[in-house]
């Protein structure tokens, strides 16, 4: 069965250029470049995650939200210089990898600090989901498979993880949602990859 290449995030993206645009023009014209936003995010996700590791959840959660703009800002900076350089994207990339990394050690911690080894376990779980299914979509790309399908994409986790921290009521099951689906997703890249490969013959 064919995946469609267009994803929530893709489709997200697409409805915020009109906000993103006059934002990015502005910057662009002070002199801001791409690589600046991304390190700014990534420093904002790791004050976050500081702040999450003591319980302070909708704190935390504030901040990640504050910080969401600057995920698709960089990109938008980018396109008004009408250059998107290789190693801005690796470094995009790589930082939020490092985003996802803070996030959930700082959750770890607090299941750590308050003896739930079970939630700590399962963080860990959900921390090796996600960098699987960014993984499997990098290397995907490598052997000429585009793999951007899946479940649980990086918007949708993200929701996850502001929607568990706005109400800790909720964050035993969100970070069992989060395990499940982000291995779910990775399991679904693996069989998209190795369908078409099957069917390419390779």
């Amino acid at each position: 069965m064919p995946y469609s290449s267009e994803t929530f995030t893709d489709r997200i993206r697409q409805q915020t250029h009109a906000v993103l645009d006059p934002i990015a023009s502005a910057l662009h014209r002070l002199g801001v470049h791409p690589d600046t936003i991304t390190w700014a995010g990534l420093g904002l996700v790791g004050i976050a995650s500081l702040v999450i590791a003591q319980g302070q959840f909708q704190w935390g959660a504030l901040l990640l939200l504050g910080g969401l703009p600057l995920d698709a800002l960089d990109g938008a900076i980018a396109r008004k210089i009408s250059q998107r350089s290789r190693f801005g994207a690796v470094l995009d990339s790589a930082l939020d990898r490092y985003a996802d990394g803070f996030i959930f050690a700082a959750l770890s911690y607090h299941f750590a600090a308050q003896s739930r080894l079970d939630l700590l376990v399962i963080a860990q779980l959900a921390l090796l989901g996600s960098f699987a299914v960014s993984y499997l979509r990098a290397r995907a790309e490598s052997v000429g498979v585009e793999a951007k399908i899946g479940l649980f994409t990086r918007l949708e986790r993200t929701i996850v993880i502001l929607t568990m921290l706005f109400i800790p009521d909720l964050l035993d099951w969100g970070i069992l949602i989060l395990a499940l689906g982000t291995n779910f997703t990775a399991a679904q890249r693996l069989w998209h990859v190795y369908q078409t490969l099957k069917d390419k013959g390779m």
